[in-house]
């Protein structure tokens, strides 16, 4: 049963794209690895929200990718194509037509093909569930083999079985060795503080206390800030704002600054055990972390050692204000090495290969 090698549907948001898409990288990360573990991947993602004009890689050798357009029709061609393999994925926040995905995926399970739901955002979907008790999502957790989910730990596991799913298993983020990795510093990126992320609801709040809070009051120092939608968002004079910044900038801009800063969205923080995937991005270049605090940061790495953790921006900048190059280069180097050892995507497939073996029937003949 070990050397039997298994064929994946999987419906997600994109994987070709990471314009308005925080999912990509982790996407790349476990479609790759299960790839190099020998399983076959077939990535079907919708053509929006301008993903496939903002493209930043072409289709890998390492999965298929089908774009399908934003219909119902296109929608029902997939799902039919996706019959063909042993487990189907119906990925969240696809972004087209996700309710009627998470109802007829379903359609496809049989005793030897699992169907199963990948919570890439677990917060945001049990908050949906328990905020509506008329969605139709209710009905449908119960009905999946399994719940598999990006982060969370024993809270989001808890809700989950709370809420009925037969089994509940975080496949957290982790570090894609492929893409992410120590680079040469660019000047382009050089300042003392840089924080990556788009501007979302759950996360201004949060980015207004720990970096431009911290920026406004460290004059001295020089912040950076990426990401989408902050061009008009007010900022002190030492931040620099530089817009989107694609996938194959990642690397430089986590190895030039003297420490970048992650800031988790109140949802995650709120759950805790959800270190966002630049977490693993930066510390695979070898950066020095500052992060905000969240429960279960001593689960991937150890604080003060190979992380810093701040409560809030007053501590944000009395870390910076202490922190010298030497000291930042020796945080930096220890997350590198935590990270290799313990927190890579080949981790992580192993991880889902074992579960997947403890389900999958032995005559199922969708198995390659």
């Amino acid at each position: 049963m070990k050397n039997k090698k298994l064929k994946i549907a999987f419906f997600g948001s994109s994987l070709v794209s990471a314009y308005w898409n925080g999912a990509a990288t982790y996407y790349r990360g476990i479609v790759r690895a299960l790839s190099e573990r020998g399983h076959q991947v077939t990535f079907y993602e919708p053509d929006a929200y301008d993903r496939q004009k903002n493209r930043d890689m072409d289709d890998p050798d390492w999965a298929k990718v089908v774009v399908y357009e934003a219909t119902e029709e296109a929608v029902a061609v997939c799902l039919k194509e996706a019959a063909n393999a042993g487990m189907v994925v119906k990925a969240s926040g696809v972004g087209v037509f996700d309710e009627l995905l998470e109802r007829e995926v379903l359609q496809l399970q049989t005793e030897e093909r699992l169907v199963v739901f990948w919570d890439v955002d677990a917060p945001a979907t049990l908050d949906r569930v328990h905020n509506n008790t008329e969605d139709q999502f209710h009905q449908l957790i119960p009905q999946y083999d399994m719940i598999l989910t990006y982060g969370g730990g024993d809270p989001v596991v808890n809700a989950y079985e709370a809420l009925g799913a037969k089994k509940c298993v975080p496949i957290y983020n982790a570090l894609d060795t492929a893409t992410h990795y120590p680079v040469a510093p660019d000047p382009k990126f050089a300042c003392d503080l840089a924080f990556l992320g788009n501007r979302l609801p759950d996360r201004e709040e949060r980015v207004e206390e720990f970096f431009l809070k911290t920026a406004a009051a460290t004059p001295d120092k020089q912040f950076m800030i990426g990401g989408s939608g902050w061009g008009d968002k007010p900022m002190s004079e030492n931040v620099s704002y530089i817009g989107h910044v694609y996938t194959n900038d990642h690397n430089a801009f986590n190895c030039t600054p003297k420490a970048v800063l992650n800031i988790s969205r109140e949802s995650m923080a709120r759950y805790g055990f959800s270190p966002a995937t630049r977490v693993f991005e930066a510390a695979g270049a070898g950066a020095c972390i500052i992060t905000d605090y969240w429960e279960g940061i001593d689960f991937f790495f150890e604080p003060g050692k190979e992380i810093l953790v701040a409560k809030n921006g007053a501590e944000v900048s009395e870390i910076l204000s202490n922190l010298s190059e030497e000291n930042a280069k020796e945080i930096g180097e220890a997350a590198y090495r935590k990270v290799l050892s313990a927190h890579t995507y080949s981790h992580r497939a192993a991880q889902l290969e074992k579960l997947l073996y403890t389900k999958v029937k032995h005559t199922n003949t969708a198995w390659a």
